[in-house]
């Protein structure tokens, strides 16, 4: 299987794929003659985990651990398991930031008139109420 192959069947780009092969990420695909890439049906499921891993905010270091996983006969889904809580506990605390952020550029509009005038509590606040 050629690479545009690959791309259509994992959703990814031919350069995305590259990029991960490059990286180590993917099983490196076998070289014709002519130096083109060779696909199994197991880079297909490597890549494919890779995209939706990508998809539910994995990053690349952790998507190589996953990719690592998926191709040890040896492993426990336990440890699959506790990386993907351990992920969904980062998102948690990254939407909990961003709520917070979220209420303290609400307060700063709020007390913002708004106006044409040059007085700008907002700007006032964010630079440490200097001014």
């Amino acid at each position: 299987m050629n690479i545009s192959d690959v791309a259509k069947k994992t959703g990814l780009t031919s350069k995305a794929i590259r990029f991960y092969e490059e990286k180590g990420l993917v099983t490196p695909p076998l070289r014709s003659e002519n130096g083109y890439r060779s696909y199994t049906p197991q880079h297909i499921e490597e890549l494919t985990l890779l995209r939706q891993a990508r998809q539910v905010g994995f990053n690349l270091e952790e998507c190589g651990e996953l990719i690592s996983l998926f191709n040890d006969p040896a492993r426990h889904s336990a440890d699959v398991k506790a990386r993907t809580l351990q992920k969904a506990a980062e998102i948690e605390a990254h939407i909990t930031e961003l709520h917070a952020m979220r209420e303290r550029l609400l307060a700063l509009a709020a007390v913002c008139p708004g106006d044409d005038g040059a007085e700008c509590p907002i700007i006032k606040q964010l630079a440490g109420g200097c001014r």
